[in-house]
């Protein structure tokens, strides 16, 4: 008779095995990704093209949170609102009358350009009063931490506290303080963390200031890449339940929280290191839900993809969750 340590040694050997698989895929396809040829499809971009630091600041702040929908319509509004900001928006934002002035007419969404002069003022406010958004995210995360039951729990009030400081700073209403009337705008600019969902505009702008220069990401803030929480859109959303990462079916904050977990067995202090390779390759690639022999020709992840192991199984979707699905 077997002694019952063994299924479970091989089942352990098996799954470090398949750790061991995926790291070396992720590695792979980030290595492999031609990282500044992929960045001028992408957003952050703009924020390369400005030296000061409190134009890169205000830059990223804007692009990352006009980030959703389409790459291209998006790409095309942000240039369109720097045009009109002109070559310093630190400088422009100083300014709030000539500000509003320049973006009057401009429109992506439900955000016009008097949401995004108010958002631009209020951030610059704030620079001027702490010397930089850095520093004055720094603070905000210092002051949660004393409280937090956790480190993730710890981001999530800060990222909520600065947001709430730049709407103050800017005239933008706070979460709860506008009526089903108003426009939706000014309140959706910035995402509301506290509300559950996955802030996934916001976790992209930190990931950009806070990850180490490499790039595309910064590395602009004093803050640890370990506290980061993956930016969970639907391709990473696919690419995780595909992966193993999360079985869950919303984009929520805890959902940005397992997967990052998840991502954190394979590089621990810099578990957001390999989202834009996976974005990337997720927008390419048009991930889908099961095996799809069209669409996954080519991915690059596909050999440690659970979808394509274990026979028919592994080609269905994840079961949904109970919750209803949030993205903001």
């Amino acid at each position: 008779m077997r002694p019952a340590s063994q299924p479970r040694a091989r089942g352990a050997e098996a799954e470090a095995a398949r750790h061991a698989a995926i790291k070396a895929t992720l590695d792979g396809l980030r290595a492999r990704e031609d990282l500044r040829a992929r960045r001028g499809a992408d957003p952050v971009d703009f924020v390369h093209r400005y030296a000061r630091r409190a134009d890169r600041e205000l830059v990223a702040l804007v692009s990352a949170n006009l980030a959703f929908g389409n790459v291209k319509a998006i790409r095309m509004k942000v240039a369109d609102l720097l045009g009109r900001v002109g070559p310093s928006p630190a400088r422009a934002a100083d300014d709030e009358a000539r500000l509003h002035a320049a973006l009057d007419g401009w429109k992506h969404r439900v955000f016009t350009g008097e949401d995004v002069a108010r958002l631009l003022v209020g951030a610059r406010r704030v620079q001027r009063e702490d010397g930089s958004l850095g520093a004055a995210f720094a603070r905000a995360l210092r002051d949660a931490d004393r409280t937090a039951p956790s480190e993730h729990e710890g981001l999530r009030e800060a990222l909520a506290a600065f947001c709430d400081r730049l709407r103050v700073a800017g005239g933008l209403p706070l979460p709860g303080q506008s009526k089903r009337s108003d426009r939706r705008g000014p309140v959706n600019l910035l995402s509301n963390p506290r509300a559950g969902g996955g802030a996934k505009r916001l976790l992209l702008f930190l990931r950009w200031m806070v990850r180490p220069a490499d790039g595309i990401d910064l590395g602009l803030w004093p803050i640890p890449a370990r506290r980061l929480l993956m930016p969970v859109d639907v391709h990473i959303h696919k690419l995780s339940n595909n992966l193993g990462f999360t079985k869950r079916a919303d984009v929520s904050w805890r959902t940005a929280v397992e997967v990052t977990t998840a991502l954190a067995r394979y590089d621990a202090e810099d578990p957001t290191r390999y989202d834009f390779s996976l974005c990337h390759m997720g927008m390419l690639q048009r991930c889908p839900s099961r095996r799809d022999p069209v669409r996954c020709e080519g991915c690059g992840v596909k050999p440690v993809c659970i979808r394509w192991r274990g026979g028919a199984r592994a080609s269905t979707p994840p079961a949904a969750a109970t919750s209803r699905k949030r993205t903001a």
